[in-house]
């Protein structure tokens, strides 16, 4: 039996996931977390063989909740999942210690053999993503500018964007207010940008952020 935790902020997309996981006599969900905090408290009582991780939710986010988690127990692997494909995230998250990515709009059959492959010790990539990862490792003058950016100033960048302000950010990630503008004012040297504003627009540009959650 393959022991699962659900980590996402959305209700709807959990139950969605739950039912799908539930057809699967193999599969047993254990523990349903609504952010990064407890996804990693849970998997410290559950230790569960697979947590299906979403890169963006509240408090310490799916990013650092893949660290914690991996750092705490090899036994247990880390899919991530996000609304975007684009890089870097995906490279960030496997990165992170993820034994796999996935997109939200994944067919439930990709979904089920993703879980079977990580819980196997097989690393899980879409195979265009995959392409895509390989690419850009040739190619080092990508002309996405987040590529620069390290793993925490990825994820103070997308709080940024959907409009958390730094005293927040730096409670949720358990650092200083003075520490988060250190990262905040490096990441717009880095991306040649001034502003929150700014960093949204190139975001958006970037297909990093939905317009339609802004």
């Amino acid at each position: 039996m393959i022991k699962i935790i659900l980590a996402d902020d959305h209700d709807l997309v959990r139950t969605g996931i739950r039912r799908i996981l539930e057809d699967v006599e193999d599969f047993a969900v254990v523990a349903e977390a609504k952010n990064g905090e407890e996804a990693v408290q849970y998997c410290r009582k559950n230790a569960p063989d697979v947590v299906l991780m979403d890169v963006n939710m509240p408090g310490i986010g799916g990013l650092e909740a893949t660290k914690k988690v991996v750092r705490m127990s090899e036994n247990t692997r880390v899919i991530c999942l996000s609304m975007h494909k684009e890089h870097p995230i995906p490279s960030q998250v496997m990165q992170a210690g993820a034994f796999g990515f996935l997109t939200k709009d994944a067919e439930p059959e990709e979904m089920i053999n993703a879980i079977y492959k990580v819980a196997a010790g097989q690393k899980y990539l879409p195979a265009e993503i995959a392409h895509n990862i390989a690419l850009s490792k040739l190619n080092p003058d990508s002309d996405n500018p987040f590529d620069c950016l390290s793993s925490r100033e990825l994820n103070i960048a997308m709080r940024l964007t959907r409009g958390q302000k730094v005293p927040e950010i730096a409670s949720e990630l358990s650092i200083n207010a003075k520490t988060v503008n250190t990262y905040r004012y490096r990441m717009f040297d880095k991306l040649g940008v001034s502003t929150d504003v700014e960093l949204t627009h190139l975001a958006l540009r970037h297909k990093l952020i939905d317009p339609n959650l802004l």
